[in-house]
């Protein structure tokens, strides 16, 4: 199958920790009050809300919002992946399976072949999927009338979505890192539905290590309530909290080791000078994707590395992290 029901499949802890209303939701202010009013006129009309495309940096909470969207809406919704969607007859398996007012998110639209995603032109624009049957002379299409849905799509970057597809979002709306304190009210909510305590400042120091991501900072608290309960503790405290992140070698800034070899790739290796994406992966043994779409993002938004034409460089605050002596030429 490559779409499914999203409830009652995915892990029991994720779905206690999923928030289901928008006004359950933290953070995100500005996308929540937008989202409120398109949700709010679509019902007020009985129609179905025009397409979504969320994107931002992964962990933010794209999947969440997407099925908070179906819960206020009061449909069902189907989740497939776009990586999953390798030929057009498992798109128009899915859209032929849709009842009317369904939402159907697509995580990582991006990842569609291009002549996977000129299926859902017709099928967003006009509720109709239109196949080419047979080949040669022989070839004809064959248009099928679908019921009113709603697409939301989410990705990374919309840039590698073709501009047509892209175009049919009615609603695109940008996700932002979130701040520590927006974390600590996400972490305090994990420790309460979780039924394990957490003082205020443990929590605090999770959160400024969560890259300004909710996934990162409710997997950080699973691996301080393990460290914890190891420890024989009833109560995540702030010794439990220092002493976790040591053994998992996580910065102050929330940087692993995995950052701190890009940064010092660039100081050490390169001597600051710009690097190329791919030589950078190559470099330090890295996927590609993983440096650009996990690791690059949090590091350009803390400010210890500038992307240029040339290529990526890092700043005087990654040599100072790292207690690097900067070059007295001038700032990188």
């Amino acid at each position: 199958m490559v779409a499914r029901e999203l409830s009652g499949r995915e892990d029991d802890v994720d779905v206690t920790l999923r928030p289901q209303r928008l006004s359950e939701y933290i953070g995100q202010d500005e996308l929540k009050h937008e989202l409120n009013i398109a949700i709010s006129a679509a019902r007020l009309r009985n129609e179905s809300l025009d397409h979504v495309l969320f994107f931002g940096p992964p962990g933010l909470g794209k999947t969440t919002l997407a099925c908070i969207v179906a819960n206020e809406l009061g449909t069902q919704i189907k989740v497939t992946n776009g990586s999953a969607l390798i030929r057009t007859g498992d798109l128009a398996a899915i859209l032929s399976s849709l009842n009317p007012g369904d939402v159907l998110f697509i995580d990582e639209v991006h990842r569609m072949p291009v002549i996977v995603q000129e299926v859902l032109y017709s099928a967003m624009e006009d509720y109709s999927l239109s196949l080419i049957v047979g080949r040669g002379v022989d070839a004809r299409t064959l248009t099928i009338p679908l019921p009113p849905f709603t697409l939301i799509g989410a990705t990374t970057d919309p840039g590698r979505l073709s501009a047509p597809l892209r175009d049919r979002f009615g609603i695109l709306l940008s996700l932002q890192y979130y701040s520590p304190t927006e974390l600590l009210e996400i972490i305090q909510r994990t420790s309460h539905a979780l039924s394990f305590p957490i003082t205020v400042d443990a929590a605090y120091a999770i959160a400024l290590r969560g890259r300004g991501t909710p996934r990162i900072a409710n997997r950080l608290f699973r691996r301080v309530r393990d460290y914890a309960t190891y420890a024989g503790k009833s109560i995540i405290d702030a010794e439990a909290t220092q002493k976790a992140m040591e053994s998992l070698r996580i910065d102050e800034l929330g940087l692993d080791q995995t950052d701190r070899k890009i940064l010092e790739c660039l100081i050490l290796r390169y001597e600051g000078k710009p690097v190329g994406l791919s030589s950078l992966a190559s470099a330090i043994g890295e996927n590609v994707e993983n440096i650009s779409d996990v690791y690059e993002p949090y590091l350009v938004q803390i400010g210890l590395i500038n992307r240029t034409p040339k290529g990526r460089i890092p700043t005087k605050k990654a040599y100072v992290h790292l207690g690097i002596p900067f070059p007295a030429k001038g700032e990188a």
